[in-house]
């Protein structure tokens, strides 16, 4: 395969300051989702609905990582008397994957909650330093499939954010403030893994313009957008665990190979799950439970199952894990149904806020060596699957002996690109390197960002692919005081490894600041609806040389105005209600009852 006639690396010189220039003034542009009432069923048990999952290399420590699992959404913090807690007769587990050559999870915390009525005297919620609902929690930890073992009992949860004489006079809890109480409630696990563990209410860090995106996706562009989850609280629970314990050998990160080692890829998902059989008291006593427990709600990346799914699959992928997915959501990562409004051949004139957002349909048509039309990732297209099976792909991801016959589909053009970010993890391997040094071919060697690449390929499965939250725990956390930090996390290390000549002098694997971004795990900042959204347009596609359609043979960059316009792309809401903790579990404190206006 020849290269095309334009050397890659001139055009990086070229266009770099054009490039940094068009980035600065989208970089710190806050935007994130999940999944909240997401399927039909889960909507009907929100104190089982899984909302978000993060997983990131701790910022204030090297030699950890933090899990956040959230659940109960759409919190009022006024929602009083009976506030919002964990459920009893619910197993809220959270799931690390640390080697795809074994069944199911490798490592599995799970949480049960139990809540006590102190003073059925009084309709406050507290009163008197005591509580309705006060809840307490055991944290178990099963490891390669083992029984569960309890690493923290009677944990306790915080009471609800209520107020000020709640929560810090007599009458109340008589605390210092809201925020020694939650902190106070941090704990350390026993059992020797150095887990530290955190359970209660938080702000949602979920925002987006909620009433717009699920109006057909009528993203209000700075008219009038509302952020739908302003001022709602979440209930969290938090993990902050040696990296030690989460590496499949057991080893610290200073025995890494390298910043990419894949030997350091975890896979992260949560799930709630309950008892196949529910028993209501007719006296008014409390529900009981029976039968095996029966998942009801999972989450791994976000807006799997809320924009990716359709309606009809939402409710049974709920009940599956990522070990037993169906076929079928193959097909629906390979032709997202959010790249039909993206492509003017199909409905992309439908829905006008995603115009910036294009699909390549003729990339690099009309360079020498590559295919007269270019290459097209519409719904149902080619992709490079005309390539499957050539010399042009040997030694490549995409080769047949390696993954190409899953990678490389007919009819499934996204099954390059979207399907692995999504179910198989990114590996650094040719394509998926950045176009920094590829000479204008984007099957050569790269500059390497990304691998978290971690198959499920334990025996009898055919399908390397599950849904997962993966992290290489390699990866040095990006400081958030750094100029150089981004919320949209692997893009903006992209740009920088394109662009900037601290970067972009070689194909040297370097610590390219927001290599620690989503999709490389998720960073509680990190604005995933705007990177997905981009991701579906094709801007991974770009980053390793795949260029826009308006890049021909003779544009001088290929910052070309399609990709500034995908760069650019807004939502509308870009800024969270609130801030971040500074130290575990980072999730901020919830708002309060009392004070709260809407």
């Amino acid at each position: 395969m020849k290269s095309p006639t334009k050397p890659l690396q001139w055009l990086v010189g070229a266009c770099a300051v054009a490039a940094l220039s068009m980035w600065s003034t989208v970089r710190h542009t806050p935007l994130e989702a999940s999944s909240h009432r997401e399927a039909p069923l889960i909507a009907d048990d929100p104190v089982a609905d899984n909302t978000d999952v993060y997983a990131f290399v701790s910022p204030n420590d090297a030699n950890r990582v933090v899990l956040i699992a959230d659940y109960i959404p759409f919190q009022l913090p006024q929602g009083g008397p009976s506030y919002y807690t964990f459920g009893e007769n619910v197993r809220y587990e959270v799931h690390v994957k640390n080697n795809g050559a074994t069944a199911g999870d490798d490592v599995t915390y799970r949480f049960t909650f139990t809540r006590t009525n102190q003073d059925p005297s009084t309709f406050f919620n507290i009163r008197l330093q005591k509580q309705n609902l006060k809840t307490t929690y055991t944290c178990e930890k099963s490891t390669n499939g083992g029984a569960f073992n309890a690493i923290v009992t009677n944990g306790v949860v915080p009471a609800y954010n209520v107020g000020p004489r709640s929560i810090e006079t007599p009458v109340g809890l008589n605390q210092p403030s809201y925020t020694a109480l939650r902190q106070s409630a941090v704990t350390n696990a026993t059992g020797g893994g150095g887990e530290q563990v955190f359970c209660g209410s938080s702000d949602d860090p979920f925002f987006v313009d909620l009433g717009a995106v699920f109006d057909l996706a009528g993203v209000r562009i700075n008219k009038g957008a509302r952020d739908g989850l302003a001022k709602y609280n979440v209930n969290s629970i938090a993990l902050s665990i040696p990296i030690a314990t989460l590496q499949k050998d057991g080893k610290a990160v200073s025995a890494a190979a390298n910043i990419l080692d894949p030997n350091f890829v975890i896979g992260v998902w949560a799930s709630a799950s309950r008892p196949a059989m529910r028993t209501l008291s007719a006296t008014g006593g409390p529900t009981t439970g029976n039968g095996n427990y029966v998942q009801v709600s999972r989450l791994g990346m976000p807006l799997m199952n809320e924009a990716i799914n359709p309606i009809g699959s939402k409710d049974a992928w709920n009940r599956a894990t990522p070990y037993t997915e169906a076929a079928v959501t193959d097909d629906y990562l390979s032709n997202p149904e959010l790249g039909l409004y993206m492509d003017d051949r199909l409905f992309g004139g439908a829905v006008p806020a995603l115009a910036a957002l294009r699909i390549q349909t003729k990339s690099l048509a009309g360079f020498a060596g590559l295919p007269a039309s270019g290459f097209d990732f519409g719904n149902t297209k080619p992709g490079l699957y005309p390539l499957k099976g050539s010399a042009a792909v040997a030694g490549t991801a995409l080769a047949d002996a390696a993954f190409g016959n899953y990678l490389l589909v007919a009819g499934k053009p996204r099954s390059v690109d979207i399907k692995p970010i999504f179910h198989t993890g990114v590996p650094n391997l040719p394509p998926y390197q950045l176009a920094t040094g590829k000479m204008g071919n984007p099957l050569a060697l790269g500059k390497p960002f990304v691998n978290n690449f971690l198959p499920l390929t334990a025996p009898g499965r055919t399908n390397p692919g599950g849904d997962m939250l993966r992290l290489n725990m390699a990866v040095p956390a990006t400081p958030r005081t750094s100029p150089d930090f981004s919320n949209q996390g692997l893009l903006a290390a992209a740009v920088l490894g394109l662009t900037d000549p601290r970067f972009n002098g070689s194909t040297a694997i370097q610590n390219i600041p927001n290599m620690d971004g989503f999709p490389n795990g998720r960073r509680l900042e990190d604005e995933v609806v705007k990177i997905e959204l981009q991701a579906v347009s094709g801007a991974a596609l770009a980053a390793i040389g795949l260029w826009y359609d308006d890049y021909t043979p003779a544009s001088p960059s290929p910052v070309t105005p399609q990709l500034k316009g995908v760069l650019n792309f807004a939502t509308g809401v870009e800024r969270n209600d609130t801030t971040f903790r500074a130290d575990f579990p980072y999730v901020q404190t919830p708002w309060q009852g009392y004070r709260i206006r809407r």
